[in-house]
């Protein structure tokens, strides 16, 4: 099988909203665990997101959970989640830019290809590379 890398994003409260919005952009199939799902129903945080798991239609995989209180969280200034393929991720890029900022639009590089980048509502950073047509 092989090991594969995906995004795991922590949030600070709202990681349901955002893996739902998440699911509405990308469609697909998306499980969600509370803390008290995992066995800690007396816990401050048992209504929480202990663990979610977006699997698009694509073969993507994105995951998140609520950073618990008292733990630090920054949310978007280290991590990017970056997305490559073709034209379709046009519309991925702009139903992510709603209610966010559009840092980078989406224009052609030096490397033949459209890039861009954005911060959506919920303050993740997002890279683009839309592969040129190649004859």
């Amino acid at each position: 099988m092989g090991s594969r890398l995906n995004p795991y994003i922590g949030y600070k409260g709202n990681a349901r909203q955002a893996m739902e919005f998440y699911r509405e952009v990308f469609g697909g199939e998306l499980e969600m665990g509370t803390v008290s799902d995992f066995g800690s129903p007396d816990s401050p945080d048992a209504d929480k997101l202990m663990h979610a798991r977006l699997d698009t239609p694509d073969g993507c995989t994105l995951m998140a959970w609520d950073v618990p209180e008292g733990v630090p969280h920054h949310p978007g200034d280290n991590v990017a989640v970056y997305l490559g393929g073709d034209d379709e991720l046009r519309v991925h890029f702009e139903k992510l830019s709603v209610g966010g900022t559009v840092t980078m639009p989406l224009e052609k590089q030096a490397w033949g290809d459209e890039a861009g980048a954005l911060v959506d509502r919920f303050g993740i950073s997002w890279m683009f590379n839309i592969t040129a047509r190649r004859s």
